[in-house]
């Protein structure tokens, strides 16, 4: 008898970045897609049956910290959340307790805990030190991430330092010569600083002070200062998240003037308001704070008229106990978790407002990783593809934060209880199912490292 074509094949409807194949169906070969159709499947040696649901390709989430709180060992717990979360690739940020991925040397180190120890694939950002890392650029690109990262705010001196005007240009120069993306923590350290200040001395830290003194103009002020630069040595500069829409149209500004901006939307930028901030206290916090609900419809606009390059998490499973309000607003961590929501909050939002899921395709899987140089092995449902896939059954479900697959004391959401239109039923990486709708299949060391696979990565839009 002939072999059997396909390993595996997949039924469901089909979303692509701008089309949906009802009854459509996914067919693996290996690790890979090798057919995309509609209509009767083709014979294979198993076939699983979505018929009903969507299937999306695995998404991308271009943004979010396994290692900030807990360093390398918290990669094995996130990234079992992604796996429930319909999340097959992480991009990960460089800011690790106790050492940031600053040369090649640390990032080999990070490459060989992820492939022991993640359940999905990762690809990694690598930064500079507060001081002489220009010189370790263009080793970092070689060694495979995907991106750099710089902050504007200084966190840590040492894992998450403010890099200084003549040695953000420098690094700008180096980075351009390497085609890779510069995502930018953008808020105005000094006015923070000063803002803060007077909050505290005037005896102001309940919950709504984290955003009054973070207010819009930080994070415009720096943008300006990004973008200038950007324009003065032709580096591809990211904004790493804004929360309003100025960034973005700053962003596309500065392109009309010739330079290479972009910037992305973290998913609580378009949801969450300052009283959500005032009614989770310190389980609100995180950095930029939540903006006005006038805000968040134009943050929508922004992501109508094309102006957000992707939507992200800046998942931050900070322990539980660093993010309890004692009264002082400004003692509790800033991050949410976000990995294991992130695929039913996205559809849920997009539904409320009448948009289709293409657009989740698009904007949370194909333009990730895109924009981080995976793309096609990445973010894709085409032929030849890592046969990555998320199952989203539509209903109305509540997203409950004890289910999060993750530490105990990372259990905790901004999203617990909301009403979803979805559920991840199912998540595949690379052809094998590694979330059932109940329980993580993946093992530690399941994932694999993601090195990036084209220098170029501006797109020239978003």
């Amino acid at each position: 008898m002939p072999p059997t074509p396909f390993d595996r094949v997949i039924l469901g409807d089909v979303v692509l970045p701008d089309a949906v194949l009802s009854d459509g169906y996914v067919a693996v070969r290996g690790e890979v897609i090798a057919a995309i159709g509609q209509g009767t499947p083709p014979p294979a040696a198993a076939v699983e049956d979505h018929a009903g649901r969507l299937l999306l390709p695995g998404l991308v989430d271009g943004h979010m910290h396994t290692s900030s709180s807990t360093g390398w060992p918290g990669i094995e717990g996130a990234s079992m959340s992604a796996a429930a979360g319909g999340v097959t690739t992480c991009v990960d940020m460089p800011y690790d307790v106790p050492r940031p991925v600053t040369d090649a040397g640390i990032l080999r180190e990070k490459v060989a805990v992820v492939e022991a120890t993640s359940h999905v694939d990762m690809a990694l950002y690598g930064t500079i030190t507060k001081a002489g890392g220009v010189e370790a650029i263009a080793g970092l690109a070689e060694a495979g991430i995907c991106s750099f990262k710089l902050s504007t705010y200084e966190y840590d001196a040492v894992r998450f330092p403010r890099i200084d005007h003549p040695t953000m240009l420098a690094a700008f120069r180096e980075i351009a010569k390497t085609g890779l993306m510069c995502a930018i923590h953008n808020e105005d350290q000094e006015l923070v600083q000063r803002l803060t200040a007077e909050a505290k001395a005037a005896g102001r830290t309940d919950p709504i002070m984290h955003a009054r003194t973070r207010p819009p103009l930080a994070e415009s002020m720096a943008d300006l200062e990004i973008f200038e630069m950007a324009l003065e040595t032709g580096c591809h500069v990211h904004i790493a998240h804004s929360s309003i829409a100025r960034g973005f149209e700053l962003a596309e500004l500065y392109r009309r003037s010739g330079a290479r901006t972009s910037g992305e939307a973290c998913i609580q930028y378009l949801c969450m308001t300052e009283e959500d901030l005032v009614r989770l206290q310190g389980f609100g916090k995180c950095n930029p704070p939540f903006r006005s609900a006038a805000e968040v419809e134009r943050m929508w606009e922004a992501f109508r008229a094309g102006q957000v390059a992707y939507v992200s998490t800046d998942h931050a499973p900070w322990p539980r106990a660093r993010k309890v309000y004692d009264g002082d607003i400004f003692a509790s961590g800033a991050g949410l978790t976000g990995l294991q929501s992130f695929a039913p909050l996205m559809y849920t939002l997009l539904a409320e407002r009448g948009l289709p899921a293409t657009l989740m395709a698009r904007y949370c899987a194909e333009r990730p990783a895109r924009f981080h140089g995976l793309y096609p092995k990445k973010g894709a449902i085409r032929i030849g593809c890592d046969a990555d896939l998320c199952v989203l059954e539509r209903g109305d479900f509540a997203f409950d934060a004890s289910e999060i697959r993750d530490r105990e004391d990372a259990r905790w959401s901004p999203y617990d209880g909301r009403a979803m239109r979805a559920r991840v039923a199912a998540t595949y990486l690379r052809g094998a199912c590694i979330w059932d709708g109940g329980t993580v299949l993946a093992r530690p060391g399941s994932g694999r490292f993601v090195p990036r696979q084209h220098r170029d990565t501006y797109l020239g839009e978003g």
